[in-house]
């Protein structure tokens, strides 16, 4: 017992040296000048893609599955625990649903804007322009977009077509269609029909965060059975003395093994529960500017 609390400290005290390191490092100049070789450019594109925090995941996860190794005996655990760190987030996390409902509310917000800078007379363009100043920050980068390309003289058509595919939400679409229409008619009544449909996104945002809430009841029951589990097994892996001593032979590890991929098949199953399909869009023949 005595070498595998001295290993477990000695990785710890490792662990913690290497955290401190990167968490001292400067932070890289942007306008720095890029490596000539092709590795260098692909190594640097790696790392600022994952970024210290993803790496230091790893870092800590590779050490804990190579602590896990020589106090359990099972060699498994030198390619669980790093895939453990980065899938178990992936599989009991909160799925994209809030974000998507943060953009749908976000929309009405800017929807409902809209309706109050239309006026007799107003030319669609430069609403659309002006919009863009109190545009909720969700969608800021979307509706940026859509006013640089009618600055640089996109058709508004086109330019509202990309901008429905930059939102991706047949909500959106809905929103497009108006803004469409209203440029191809050119008649009033544009302001209560948008008024009307940021009511309407504002309930479907409430319907939204009711049903998000209902599927996050299983996810937190699949985050306590899996932290129950992992500490069980920690447990007896370490204490249990000869009881689970089959596990190191080559069958045993093979079984391990199997019993894993068992149990994240079946949270991979339970995620796929929880996550609702999209609507289908209507505006996806877009034949947009290049």
């Amino acid at each position: 017992m005595m070498p595998t609390i001295a290993a477990i400290i000695t990785a710890a005290l490792g662990a913690g040296l290497l955290l401190l390191y990167v968490a001292f490092q400067p932070k890289p100049v942007k306008d720095a000048t890029r490596p000539k070789s092709m590795l260098g450019r692909k190594t640097n594109g790696l790392l600022g893609t994952w970024g210290s925090r993803k790496w230091m995941i790893f870092a800590a996860s590779v050490v804990g599955g190579i602590v896990a190794w020589y106090a359990t005996g099972w060699i498994v655990c030198l390619v669980a625990v790093p895939l453990a760190a980065f899938g178990l987030p992936a599989l009991v996390g909160k799925s994209g649903a809030t974000a998507d409902i943060k953009k749908l509310e976000a929309l009405a917000t800017w929807t409902h804007s809209l309706s109050g800078l239309i006026t007799t007379g107003a030319i669609l363009e430069h609403v659309l322009q002006v919009s863009l100043r109190n545009a909720p920050e969700e969608i800021k980068p979307q509706v940026s977009n859509l006013v640089s390309r009618l600055n640089y003289r996109w058709s508004p058509p086109a330019a509202l077509k990309a901008f429905a595919d930059e939102l991706n939400d047949a909500t959106a679409d809905i929103v497009v269609a108006h803004l469409l229409l209203a440029y191809k008619i050119r008649g009033g009544g544009l302001a209560d029909a948008l008024d009307d449909l940021a009511s309407i996104i504002n309930d479907e945002v409430r319907h939204r965060r009711e049903i998000e809430a209902d599927r996050e009841k299983p996810r937190t029951t699949a985050k306590l059975v899996t932290l129950i589990t992992a500490v069980s097994l920690t447990f007896m892996a370490l204490f249990a003395g000869q009881f689970l001593a089959a596990y190191k032979e080559p069958l045993g590890q093979l079984l391990l093994t199997v019993y894993l991929a068992g149990y994240v098949m079946i949270l991979i199953w339970m995620r796929r529960m929880t996550m609702g399909k999209p609507a289908p869009r209507f505006l996806t023949d877009t034949g947009r500017a290049s």
